[in-house]
Parts: structure tokens; C-alpha cells; sequence
């Protein structure tokens, strides 16, 4: 993950997967800081993981490219508060009412735990609409 000078972009390095129509897949790597330690290959800890990205958009690519995958930076912030921000201050703000009316701790737990699934339900329900205001673009 590079920022790209003062517009604020995230950039990865990807290899083009697939060419649609209106959209094109692209496979990204993201590795770990362990990425360059010498015993990487002996390691449990290792952190590489490889993503598939869909790009909508006509390009001039096809599969085998590399490119690379540029998304705003405000558009990680945005992922970020979804994801923990707003699950971590509902947890909190259920601990903290379930405490001030004595419930036993073992409960606060995991009554706060459990009101995460609805939240992350909803989610899921607006995966689509949410998914419309992350957008990639190809830098070629």
C-alpha cells in the first residue's frame, strides 16, 4: 500500500485476472511487514493474502497486466469506521448501560457480543448499496 503524492490515493500492485464488459478483476497480493525477513517460508506467522478486486470501467488491458489499483484514501477511512469504529463504540455503549443496571459481568460480555450481530446483519443487508460508494480505478 503506497499514498500517492498529496491526493490522497492508495495504490496496490496487481496482476489483471479477468476483462468483462463494464468491469475488470484484478489480483492483488497484500503481504506483511514479515515479507522481507529470511525466514519467511518457515513461519506460521506469515501474513500474504491475495484478494480479487472488481474494477468497473472499460480499460485497455488484458488478463496478465499489471497494474495498479488506486482507491481514495477517505474511501479507507470510510471502510475503517464501518468496520471498527462503530462496532467498538457499540460494544462500549452496551457495556456501559448493561454495568450502570448490575447485570452480571459474564452477561454484559456477552449480551455486548452478541449485539454486534445485528449490526454486521445489516451490513450485510446494505452490502450493495455500501459497495456502490467504494470505487476503484486502474492506473496502467
Amino acid at each position: 500500500m503506497e499514498k500517492e503524492g498529496n491526493f490522497g490515493t492508495i495504490q496496490h500492485e496487481g496482476t489483471v485476472q479477468k476483462v468483462n464488459i463494464n468491469s475488470v478483476l484484478v489480483k492483488i497480493s497484500s503481504v506483511s511487514a514479515c515479507s522481507g525477513c529470511h525466514a519467511q517460508g518457515y513461519c506460521s506467522l506469515t501474513g500474504n493474502e491475495e484478494k480479487i478486486i472488481n474494477v468497473s470501467g472499460t480499460y485497455s488491458v488484458k488478463p496478465g497486466d499489471t497494474v495498479t489499483v488506486l482507491m481514495k484514501q477517505s474511501m479507507g477511512y470510510k471502510a475503517v469506521l464501518l468496520s471498527y469504529i462503530i462496532p467498538f463504540l457499540i460494544i462500549i455503549a452496551c457495556m456501559i448501560v448493561l454495568v450502570s443496571f448490575s447485570v452480571p459481568e459474564l452477561t454484559t460480555g456477552l449480551v455486548s457480543l452478541a449485539v454486534l450481530v445485528p449490526y454486521y446483519f445489516i451490513l450485510y443487508l446494505f452490502r450493495k448499496r455500501i459497495n456502490k460508494n467504494f470505487t476503484f480505478t486502474i492506473k496502467t
